[in-house]
């Protein structure tokens, strides 16, 4: 059983005929979705699209988006009986599609200044009885503990170098703009940041930078780089969680590094070509044709 944890929400996307309007603009909307979304979310739902045992843990289900997670959910074969309910309206994003781009707007500055978290911690049980776990992170550091009580393997993505979360995992993906963000006072080259990432942790570290070559690698061993599968994308909204989705797939496989990678890159490059993700799922066959 895969166990996942962090965001799962709903999200409410629209796609655009035109470019992303100005300030006093109109924009024409040609297609619109409500479905599930997050992190957590659209990672579980093409895993279990590939046939895989998942379990979900995490962000609070609301009054607004319930029936479509839980729905979604139990559709799909996707264990979600660790989600707590609230009486509140939910975690919803808003994101507006234009060509390539994308533009999301969300009310995260309200719930993350929340007295009361608006998830649950990690259940123990799930975390032993999983073979891997997948953790988003913005949750604290207890899956990094509860991985090192098991023996459980650990992917994360965008946490720290200094994290417990980078010094417990099994594979740290880390994409270009969390470095961006958090790493502005410290201007180094990815390759020193590969290094900075790698020298705490045994796990491996990969850096995504959207349609550029990822660079991944190891401590004591020089900086890799695996060059993107080519696509014309439908919509980018999920890539980083699809590529998510992919190592942890083939991290539960047994696979060696760069399959790790390739995964990665396959999933995501397959996921793009579709909107939304979650009704579009991609399949294994033809991730593994990409492969």
């Amino acid at each position: 059983m895969i166990y996942l944890y962090g965001q799962i929400m709903s999200t409410e996307s629209f796609v655009l005929k035109h470019s992303f309007p100005e300030a006093d603009g109109y924009g024409e909307i040609t297609e619109k979705h409500h479905t599930i979304g997050g992190e957590t979310g659209t990672a579980a739902a093409i895993l279990a699209g590939f046939g895989c045992k998942v379990r979900v843990g995490g962000t609070h289900i609301g009054n607004l988006n319930r029936e479509i997670i839980r729905g979604y959910l139990s559709q799909n074969g996707i264990d979600g009986t660790e989600l707590a309910d609230e009486d509140f309206d939910g975690v919803t994003d808003r994101v507006f599609i234009s060509g390539s781009t994308r533009t999301c707007f969300g009310e995260w500055e309200k719930l993350y200044g929340r007295e009361k978290p608006f998830y649950e911690p990690p259940r123990e049980e799930s975390v032993r009885d999983c073979t891997v776990m997948g953790w988003d992170g913005f949750c604290g550091e207890e899956a990094a503990r509860l991985c090192g009580k098991y023996g459980k393997k650990l992917a994360v993505i965008d946490c720290r170098h200094d994290s417990a979360a980078n010094k417990a995992c099994e594979v740290n993906v880390v994409s270009h703009e969390f470095l961006q963000w958090n790493y502005l006072n410290m201007p180094m080259s990815p390759e020193q940041a590969l290094k900075l990432y790698t020298d705490n942790t045994d796990g491996l570290v990969i850096f995504t930078f959207g349609a550029e070559p990822v660079l991944y690698g190891r401590k004591g061993h020089p900086p890799r780089s695996f060059p993107v599968y080519r696509v014309t994308p439908v919509s980018t909204l999920g890539a980083g969680d699809s590529f998510k989705a992919g190592t942890i797939y083939a991290l539960s496989q047994g696979l060696p590094d760069e399959d790790i990678v390739r995964y990665g890159c396959a999933v995501a490059a397959a996921a793009i070509c579709r909107y939304p993700i979650s009704e579009k799922l991609p399949t294994l066959e033809e991730v593994k044709d990409k492969i």
